[in-house]
Parts: C-alpha cells; structure tokens; sequence
C-alpha cells in the first residue's frame, strides 16, 4: 500500500503525496452489525448465528478464517429462502474451547449449525470450504447443493505463504496494536482499491472487528492441517456442486480448486481472472452463486 498509515484520514479519502489517485473522498458509512444470537450445539460449543429469510430451501454460510458472518452474508442476498449465517469457533461472539482445533472440529460446528437449521444446502469460503469438504467426506449425502468459494486446503497443507500470513495475523491481534492490525490484514485489499475511501473503510471495519472480537490461539493449529485425508472419497458426494476458484490468489491456489471440480461428480468449476473477486467480481459472484442454489 502506497504510503500506509495507520489511522486512516478522517474523511476516509486517501493521503498520498504528489501525483496519484484522486478519488472522491466521501464515502458512506459501514452499516451496522445485525442482531445475532448465541445457540447451544450438541457437542457443547455455543456458537454465534445470524438467521435471514424465510421459507424454503434453507441454505448456510461458512465464513472464512478470521472474517466471520459480514463476509457471507453479500455472498447470500439474492439466494431464495432462509439463509443462516454463523461464525465458527474462536470467531465473534463464538466459543473457544481449550486445545488445538482440527478440520473436523469445524466441520462438527457447521453440521451442528445445519442440523439445527433445517439446512439442505451450504456454501463455504476458504476455510468454510474446507470445513464443507471435511463434512461432505464424512457424509457424502448431508446437503443436496454445496458452494465452494475459493477452497484453499484439501489433502495437502496450504503454502507456506498461507501459514506466515496466519501467523502475522494472529500476532498481531493478540498484541492487540490497530496499526500492526491493519498491515496484517492490508493484503486482502486489492493494488487498485488501496488508498481510496473504500478500502480504508474496508481495514477500519476489519481492524475494529479483530480488535474487538480477537482470534483464539486454537486457530493457529489449522495452517498445518488438512480438511481431508484423501481427496478421492470426495467422489461419493451426491450432492450438485459449484466449485469457485482465482488465478494468481496465493492464499487460495486455483489448483485446489481444479482439483476439488474434478474429484466431486459433475462439478461445475469456474476460474475467475485475477484475485481480489469479493471486490472485483463481487455482482457476477452474487449471481452466479444464486442462480446456481435457486436453479
């Protein structure tokens, strides 16, 4: 980012020096966060849930690491029917039980909140994603659509990327510094959208969101981990599936994403150009992702 500060203008407009961006300075307000509430699971982790909708089909949003329920629910806001949204363990208002967390652990939140939901279709993002993939490994015929956005992990472990970027992040929001905060997060805004009113006001809601809720340290333990121990059991899911990848995303490999299309039966996989698609692409995505749960 061209001349990173921390914090950022008050008018939310861009601070650069000589020539550059001159992009409006104005912008509007984050809208307020919804009303959630804390639900009781079978294995005895209380978890946070945001219920949207009504009617049929019910449909559930698995969150990526460290964003939470703000990241999914766009994802969600042309899809028929309930929609829930959830945060996973250690994220939010969620708990965090003691001890180092595995793919199945997260995959034990999202059945339980699917359970108790009523839901037959799901979508997950990155670390949702794995946490759908652990579940439909375990039972191949719990959803009838399922929804993998930018999958990052199957039976091989993430990049080393990947896992130093996990860690700067959750150093970071235990020192509890909004500034270290920030540049641990800065990469998750694309090159063009940097030093505009937009993508400050993207960090502001991410730097308050981490400062405030934090991260559990049980999370540190997933950047080594694999969601499945062989991805070829995948090939049982008899649910209809969208696999949604990104060239050049090193946090999320497009090839995890091939790899996920062709082992699940008749997947439709779709690649999009550049990375950064939750700002660049975020209406197609939108559509592509209803039309494919409202078909």
């Amino acid at each position: 980012m061209r001349d990173f500060r921390w914090p950022p203008p008050p008018d939310g407009g861009p601070r650069t020096y000589g020539p550059g961006p001159t992009a409006p300075r104005s912008g509007r307000p984050a809208l307020p966060d919804p009303e959630t509430e804390l639900i009781a699971t079978p294995h005895g982790v209380r978890l946070e849930r945001l219920v949207t909708g009504d009617g049929e089909p019910v449909t559930v949003f698995a969150h990526g690491l460290g964003t939470g329920i703000s990241t999914t629910r766009p994802l969600g806001s042309a899809v028929n029917g309930r929609k829930i949204f959830f945060q996973f363990r250690g994220h939010g208002r969620s708990e965090a039980p003691e001890g180092a967390w595995s793919y199945a652990d997260l995959a034990r939140d999202l059945r339980a909140v699917a359970d108790l939901g009523g839901a037959s279709r799901a979508l997950g993002i990155s670390l949702g994603a794995g946490a759908l993939c652990r579940l439909l490994w375990e039972s191949p015929e719990r959803f009838e659509r399922a929804v993998f956005v930018l999958p990052a992990v199957l039976d091989e472990p993430r990049p080393e990327v990947a896992r130093r970027r996990l860690t700067e992040l959750l150093a970071a929001v235990r020192g509890g510094d909004a500034a270290e905060v920030a540049e641990a997060v800065a990469f998750e805004v694309p090159p063009a959208v940097r030093n505009t009113p937009a993508g400050w006001a993207y960090l502001r809601q991410r730097v308050d969101q981490l400062t405030r809720d934090g991260l559990a340290a049980g999370l540190a333990n997933l950047a080594g981990q694999v969601a499945v121990r062989q991805r070829s059991a995948l090939a049982a899911v008899t649910a209809r599936t969208l696999v949604i990848g990104s060239a050049g995303d090193d946090l999320h490999p497009v090839a995890v994403a091939e790899q996920l299309a062709e082992t699940l039966p008749g997947a439709t996989l779709h690649v999009y150009d550049r990375p950064g698609l939750l700002w660049t692409h975020r209406a197609d995505l939108r559509e592509r992702i209803s039309g494919f749960l409202n078909d």
